[in-house]
């Protein structure tokens, strides 16, 4: 089979599969692909997305594929190229997201010959398992529930005369992906605490509220964006050892892998009964122990103990009347989730401004959040942010500089979409301003490394429309009245060391109110 009937029969089976959006890197070896990609998005069957940069590519495509929950494909040439696509491949991974890695090959037998661009691409995106391709295989075999890699190989020559009309009579499909319903049972203890990590386990909100609203149980959501109910200020609560006693449940339900939040970690591992709801346990996280493991949502309802809600809820309650904060960090994280409007995406980057949310931001919904919580690292955000915002008529981002800066090549090839993205600006890593490291000999250069650069110019050099803001007033007027199109907010906020001071002092604030309120003092 030549190069050319070899990728169209390809991208003929991923159309038939459901697969609508592909995002391309531009190379030489793929050149099969890209123009049977081109071809079918002129006929109008696929979206067809080009990024110059694989990694961003990668994490673009990551991002379209959270947003819509199907697979998405994205092509690469040979070589370095291929390489570049492991950092969203593993997130996607750890994730359980929908992501199809198609790299392009030399044929098998020019491997370890000195051939040019040529390295071993096969297991190249471990551990997500590679498919060797050489001649038409069944696609969807392969399409499961998580990432896969097709690497194909294509020889010369790679482009034929053919121009016969391969996609007349062609027309898009959708395919749907089983869900799997809830035949298990568990038995909830009458004092018992749900504990939702940020990315569900791939759940749907709805259908965890239903299982919290059976369980009756107070709810601890590392997104508080998705859980109007949940426990607010959380974090900040539990951060305290005696009242961390004092609410001790008997029975602790986790829903995925809470990630953020050393407090609500320390109340898991306290707890002596742990029930997992993760489908991942079955075959990312095989060593993950509990009391029970279950790989869906379990049936299961509970008459709760009613001082033991009433407790929680007397804690929880003084906690949101307790908190007050002057402009931070975290004000601006509060402001920003709390004005979004409903039916608005919002992406959350890695280190500070996730868990800023978990621990500040008030419980609502309305409001669909993504985070890159497979890995939690702070590549590819702002193509990821880009990719999600496709898929939405308003979307928002929130990350930090440094996070905002190690993707700054996205900018190349923006996002039409409506999205507004506020970059924190620290000047540096606040993250570790608030961990051990503190104040090491050393700190600025090993952890801090401020960029002493100037957002703004920085995004104008891009072409990017961008205003600034350094007070929560500020940031009201922005949210209110937005433009459309691509839009940075710079939210100037105190330096590192003054944040992680304010941080500290906040928490102690509200844990000495709670203890005197609690007579725990």
């Amino acid at each position: 089979m030549n190069s050319t009937t070899l990728a169209r029969d390809i991208v003929r089976q991923l159309i038939e599969n459901g697969i609508s959006d592909f995002v391309l890197s531009p190379g030489s070896r793929n050149a099969p692909l890209s123009i049977a990609l081109h071809e079918a998005e002129q006929a109008g069957l696929i979206n067809l997305f080009v990024r110059i940069d694989e990694r961003g590519a990668a994490f673009f495509a990551l991002g379209l594929s959270k947003a819509s929950d199907s697979y998405v494909a994205v092509i690469c040439t040979s070589g370095t190229a291929a390489a570049n696509f492991h950092p969203a491949t593993l997130e996607a991974y750890h994730s359980a997201n929908k992501l199809l890695v198609i790299t392009a090959d030399r044929p098998a037998h020019l491997r370890r010959t000195g051939a040019n661009q040529t390295t071993l691409q096969v297991g190249l995106l471990e551990p997500v398992p590679t498919i060797d391709i050489s001649a038409s295989v069944s696609i969807s075999k392969l399409l499961f529930s998580g990432p896969i890699h097709l690497n194909i190989q294509f020889g010369e020559p790679l482009l034929s005369d053919d121009r016969t009309g391969w996609l007349a009579g062609w027309a898009p499909h959708t395919k749907e992906y089983p869900k799997s319903e809830a035949h298990e049972l568990f038995y909830p203890e009458a004092r018992g605490v749900l504990v939702i990590g940020h990315d569900r386990a791939g759940f749907a909100a709805d259908a965890l509220s239903l299982f919290a609203q059976n369980l009756g149980w107070p709810i601890i959501a590392e997104d508080p964006l998705s859980f109007p109910t949940c426990v607010a200020h959380a974090a900040l609560i539990l951060s305290d050892r005696e009242i961390r006693k004092t609410l001790k449940p008997d029975q602790i339900v986790v829903v995925g892998r809470p990630t953020l939040s050393r407090s609500i970690a320390a109340l898991i591992q306290e707890c002596d009964q742990l029930i997992i709801v993760d489908p991942r346990a079955r075959t990312v996280d095989t060593e993950r122990s509990a009391s029970q493991i279950f790989n869906k949502i379990p049936d299961g309802q509970v008459n709760p103990d009613l001082h033991w809600l009433k407790l929680w809820r007397g804690i929880a309650k003084q906690a949101e009347s307790s908190l007050h904060l002057a402009w931070s960090e975290q004000s601006a994280v509060s402001t920003i989730s709390a004005n979004i409007p409903i039916g608005a995406a919002l992406f959350v980057g890695s280190s500070r401004p996730v868990r800023d949310i978990e621990a500040f931001a008030k419980p609502r919904s309305g409001v669909d959040t993504f985070a890159n919580r497979g890995l939690a690292g702070i590549d590819g955000n702002i193509s990821c942010a880009f990719g999600i915002a496709e898929k939405y008529e308003r979307s928002y981002a929130i990350m930090g500089d440094i996070t905002f800066l190690h993707d700054i090549s996205a900018m190349v090839n923006p996002t039409a979409a409506n999205l507004t993205v506020f970059v924190i600006d620290n000047n540096g890593g606040g993250i570790f301003s608030t961990l051990e490291q503190a104040g090491v000999d050393g700190f600025d250069k090993l952890f801090g490394t401020p960029h002493n650069m100037d957002l703004e110019r920085v995004i104008h050099g891009f072409g990017g429309l961008v205003s600034k803001v350094k007070t929560d007033s500020d940031l009201l007027h922005i949210l209110r009245h937005e433009a459309k199109g691509l839009n940075f907010v710079v939210v100037e906020v105190p330096d590192r060391t003054t944040n992680a001071a304010v941080l500290k002092e906040t928490t102690q604030s509200l844990v000495s109110a709670l203890r005197i309120g609690s007579n725990l003092a």
